[in-house]
């Protein structure tokens, strides 16, 4: 039996604006489902959610055919750099492209690696990597740059 793994995304209070706007970068995806907080304490509502009622909860959504949960919360827990999305890139139009979408902290850029505006990292990275790190002084070049550029290496 094939199982999907889908990661679940815990967000400050904005997981609907997050997925809509992953939406919009990433070619074949959607918005599945978006269920809402409760509206009442009678119907589940906690104190300490009052203001969340009726907000979005959970908000289910595809990139790239790739299935997403987010969960709309508090800042009780933040991203780090020790998840990542990997995004592989046919060619450098595609690598700006998404560098130019994604990038938000361009303090946090390396190797590839950069941090969207709602604090998660990603990997955009050319669908060749491997190809292109067995060349001299790959490892090295690669080292030096934030966004990869494929004629660098």
């Amino acid at each position: 039996m094939t199982k999907t793994i889908t990661p679940n995304l815990w967000f400050d209070g904005n997981a609907k604006e997050a997925a809509e706007f992953y939406v919009s970068v990433f070619p074949d995806s959607k918005i599945n489902s978006i269920m809402n907080y409760p509206l009442t304490k009678e119907e589940g509502l906690a104190d300490f959610q009052l203001d969340l009622a009726g907000k979005p909860l959970v908000v289910e959504f595809e990139l790239s055919g790739n299935p997403f949960t987010a969960i709309n919360a508090d800042d009780t827990f933040k991203f780090s750099e020790s998840v990542s999305f990997a995004v592989p890139c046919k060619d450098q139009a595609e690598i700006d492209y998404y560098w130019e979408k994604l990038s938000a902290v361009p303090e946090s850029e390396q190797c590839g690696w950069l941090k969207d505006q709602y604090g998660l990292s990603w990997q955009i990275v050319p669908e060749n990597m491997e190809e292109l790190m067995k060349k001299p002084g790959a490892y090295a070049k690669m080292m030096e740059m934030k966004k990869l550029v494929i004629a660098d290496f």
